[in-house]
């Protein structure tokens, strides 16, 4: 069984490491010479067409000149909650760029990363509102789910007496998993809510972080592997190349599609060996686990065949957020159903 499931496995991280290697793009908007100097003009002019960008006029804004001192500086508070002049130059030029080509009869292309979203008056400093309220709704699902599992493992099923651990060899690992997540859609919510470089590179390192260890995670699960030594040879080399990812994007290119490429394929590896397991194994569950792994898989469908956004506010990646909501329930129900499986499986051997 275990070797079925490792040539699988096998396979699937070939065709993964295939398509990671195919080309990879930088959004389109992004090297639009139109859409550059537009927004190196703005900085300097801090106008574009009939809108003046107040931020851009305000010295506070840019970078501490010499022999001025700190306190001169706004309020880290206040910079956060208003616009700075190159969000707003990025902004402004995107919709010109966008109206330019909608008029010459040319679709609607990504800008860093991102589709030209229209700001909502009551949100001013909310970029995507609809994907930044989905987002904190994950959040509170993970959150629950989570604490549903602690007070099944810790106060309903039987533990150890000598120990008082739990009988569930994967308690700890589903306890970590559990904080990388609710760590990933936080600060998914706030990148949405407010698009800097900070919080971008703090949402996408995140999220690889998260997709890495998930891996590492179901291969862990999948294989039953609960020596310690052996965890650390199957956790090893995937931490080395998240990590070694994390800092690519961080310190020498944020490279978006590059990214997107790694995620699809740490995510597909996942699903496959989830999928695969369940049915080797003919868990208690599986069909449970097979609903969020074909769900799962549809909702990768939206990461992938992305669409702009209708009307300005809801794309195909906010559509994803939605219904990882639902996903995230199902999935939770079935970590709290395998850690009954394993205890009363443990404990009858233990009898």
């Amino acid at each position: 069984m275990a070797r079925s499931i490792l040539r699988v496995v096998q396979l699937a991280c070939l065709l993964a490491v295939g398509f990671v290697l195919c080309s990879v793009e930088a959004s389109q908007g992004d090297v639009d010479q139109h859409y550059r100097t537009c927004v190196k003009e703005c900085q300097s002019t801090a106008i574009i067409g009939s809108n003046i960008i107040s931020h851009c006029q305000s010295p506070q804004n840019n970078s501490i000149p010499a022999g001025n001192s700190w306190y001169t500086q706004e309020a880290l508070y206040t910079q956060w909650k208003q616009l700075n002049c190159m969000t707003d130059c990025r902004y402004y030029c995107m919709m010109q760029r966008e109206e330019e080509r909608q008029s010459g009869g040319l679709s609607p292309v990504k800008y860093h990363g991102k589709w030209p979203f229209i700001r909502v008056s009551v949100f001013q400093a909310c970029f995507e509102p609809l994907s930044a309220a989905l987002s904190a709704l994950n959040l509170l699902m993970h959150f629950t789910g989570w604490l549903s599992f602690f007070l099944l493992v810790n106060y309903r099923l039987p533990v150890r007496p000598q120990t008082k651990r739990t009988y569930y060899e994967y308690t700890g690992l589903w306890h970590i998993y559990a904080i990388l997540s609710m760590n990933a859609w936080f600060w998914s919510s706030i990148f949405h809510t407010r698009d800097i470089d900070l919080t971008e590179k703090l949402d996408y390192s995140s999220a690889v972080a998260l997709l890495g260890y998930s891996l590492i995670l179901s291969l862990l699960r999948t294989f039953n592997v609960k020596d310690e030594a052996t965890r650390v040879m199957f956790a090893a080399p995937i931490l080395a190349f998240v990590t070694t990812h994390i800092l690519y994007l961080n310190f020498y290119d944020l490279d978006y599609g590059w990214n997107m490429k790694v995620c699809i394929a740490m995510g597909v590896v996942q699903l496959l060996a989830w999928a695969i397991w369940a049915g080797v194994t003919h868990h208690p569950s599986r069909f449970k686990l097979w609903m969020v792994v074909f769900g799962g898989a549809l909702a990768m469908l939206l990461e992938v065949y992305d669409f702009p956004p209708y009307k300005g506010y809801a794309d195909a990646h906010s559509l994803w957020h939605a219904s990882t909501i639902p996903l995230t329930y199902l999935w939770w129900s079935f970590i709290k159903d395998d850690a009954e499986f394993r205890t009363s499986t443990v404990v009858k051997k233990a009898k």
